[in-house]
This record gives structure tokens, C-alpha cells and sequence, in this order.
């Protein structure tokens, strides 16, 4: 990257020079000119070759050539030339100007941000966001909050678990369950229940249905958990049969609720594996569907 020091300097070099010319007789600025067009002359029939012009003449002579008619006063380089320093000069202004990414916030509001988390190491950075905001006014995202947040030391563990671990040292207390569409021979929509147990993948319980509730989802999973049951977490997606009162009736079987995060079909993989397979394969007539479909497994 040029460095803009020296581009800096001839350009104010210039300014200075352009002011005392305004102070000067026009006579004397004449007679000047005519003298340097003199000596370009001579320089251009002794064919000389000029060297290779820097970054700082370049922006000083794209900023003179706009005080008046410079095509005719051009020597050392062709208009074309000119032209592509113009259009140079305006791709980096608004490059400049468009600049990617929030600005930056005030170096004593990263600072403050830094020492709430320090002296605060549960709040996250919604709690912090929301402190600044209801108590100082200062709206700033939380995602903006995260930037600033100091870096755990290198070299020690996480103070959370990855989602992967999670699921490693509790898969046998996990249970998961999804729903996933069947077409009849007759093309009729079946809807196909599942629940596995996410240790042994083995499949604990099955069901269709053409029209799926809330109501009728909490019975297969009382069916399928019972009141004595050895498991801790169901896990499931974010759709809307997963209603508010079934997550707390599966809540007074003694198991924990964990809802995937959005479009995350991978956080329930174990399901996602036996759907995939059925899709392709099952083929479900239009009678006595509810056995060839789940006794398939």
C-alpha cells in the first residue's frame, strides 16, 4: 500500500504555490508560463525519456488539471491517462465512503464494555446491552457488546459445552422425536411420528397420522416415555406442534425439553438419519398403513 504521507505533503506544497500565484501580476504569470512551454518544447524534441511518474505527481497533477484546459498542455503522459487517474481517484473516495461494517464505537465505551464483563462473568451480552441502554442511554447491539468482550485465556477449556460433547456424555438419558411425510398409493399425506432413543437408535415408537395436533403428538409421547422412565432430555425442532403445554406436560414426566435452533436440522441428526431412508424407501398403501410403515423398522 503507497503510503499517503508523501501525497499529503506535495499536495499542500501545492495549495501553498497555487496561493502565491493568486498574489502575483498577470504579466509575470504570463511571462512564466510562456518560459516553461520553452523549455517543454526543447524537451520534448530532444525526446528524452521522463521517468516513471509517482503516486504523489499524479494526484497533484489530477487535482491542477481541474482549474482549467489541460489537454492541451499535457506532455508527459497521454489524456487517456488523466482520465484513468480521475476515475482512480473517484472508485477510492467512495470506497472511503462505503467503508464495510458498523463504525466504531467510542474507545471509553470499550473500555466500560470490557469492564462490566470483567466484573460481571455472568452477564452476557444482552444483559450488558440492556444495562447501557436503561442506565446510561447508550444503545448499542449485542453483537457490537460481543466484539469488545475480553478473550478468554489460550491453553484453558471452554466454560460451556460444545453441542456435539453435550450429546456424547448424556446420549444414553436422550431421547428424540420428528415428524416427516408419507405419500399413499392413492396419494394421500400421512404424517409419521417418531421416537428413538439417541444412545442405541433404536426406535421406541411409531405412529401415522393424516391429521396431526398438539393433542394427539402429547399421547404418543406418553406412550412412548410413560411415568417411569429412565431418560432426561427429549430433543425435537421448533415447529409449531411442539405447543407451549406440550413441552409442559413431557415436563412432568421428569425429562427436560431442548429445542434445536432454527434451520438446524444436523442439531437432531439421530432423526434425521432414520428419516431420510424412510422417505426414499417406504411405500405405504392406501389400507392398514400404520403396520408397514413402522414395522419396517
Amino acid at each position: 500500500m503507497l503510503s499517503a504521507v508523501p501525497i499529503v505533503v506535495r499536495v499542500i506544497s501545492d495549495l501553498i504555490a497555487w496561493v502565491g500565484i493568486g498574489v502575483r501580476q498577470r504579466k509575470s504569470l504570463q511571462a512564466e508560463v510562456l518560459f516553461l512551454r520553452r523549455q517543454l518544447a526543447l524537451y520534448v524534441e530532444r525526446g528524452v525519456k521522463p521517468r516513471r511518474i509517482d503516486a504523489a505527481t499524479r494526484v497533484s497533477l489530477a487535482l491542477l488539471s481541474r482549474l482549467f484546459e489541460w489537454r492541451s498542455a499535457l506532455v508527459v503522459v497521454r489524456p487517456g491517462t488523466v482520465v484513468r487517474w480521475h476515475r482512480a481517484g473517484f472508485r477510492l473516495f467512495w470506497r472511503w465512503r462505503s467503508r464495510p461494517g458498523r463504525p466504531p464505537i467510542p474507545l471509553e465505551l470499550r473500555r466500560l464494555i470490557r469492564q462490566m464483563a470483567k466484573e460481571n462473568p455472568l452477564w452476557g451480552q444482552e444483559r450488558i446491552a440492556n444495562e447501557l441502554w436503561l442506565k446510561l442511554g447508550l444503545q448499542v447491539s449485542p453483537r457490537t457488546v460481543g466484539k469488545y468482550f475480553p478473550k478468554p485465556p489460550t491453553g484453558r477449556p471452554r466454560g460451556d459445552q460444545a453441542w456435539s460433547t453435550f450429546l456424547k456424555n448424556h446420549a444414553q438419558v436422550i431421547v428424540a422425536c420428528d415428524f416427516f411425510v408419507a405419500v399413499t398409493s392413492t396419494f394421500r399425506l400421512l404424517y409419521v411420528f417418531v421416537v428413538m432413543e439417541h444412545g442405541s437408535r433404536r426406535l421406541i415408537h411409531c405412529n401415522v397420522t393424516a391429521h396431526p395436533t398438539a393433542l394427539w403428538t402429547r399421547q404418543q409421547l406418553r406412550e412412548a416415555l410413560g411415568y417411569e422412565t429412565a431418560y432426561r432430555y427429549l430433543i425435537h425442532d421448533r415447529d409449531s406442534i411442539f405447543s407451549v403445554e406440550l413441552d409442559a406436560s413431557v415436563g412432568n414426566f421428569g425429562l427436560r425439553v431442548l429445542k434445536i435452533p432454527p434451520r438446524s436440522p444436523m442439531a437432531n441428526g439421530i432423526c434425521e438419519r432414520l428419516i431420510g431412508p424412510s422417505v426414499e424407501n417406504a411405500w405405504i398403501g392406501s389400507f392398514h398403513y400404520r403396520k408397514p410403515i413402522c414395522g419396517f423398522y
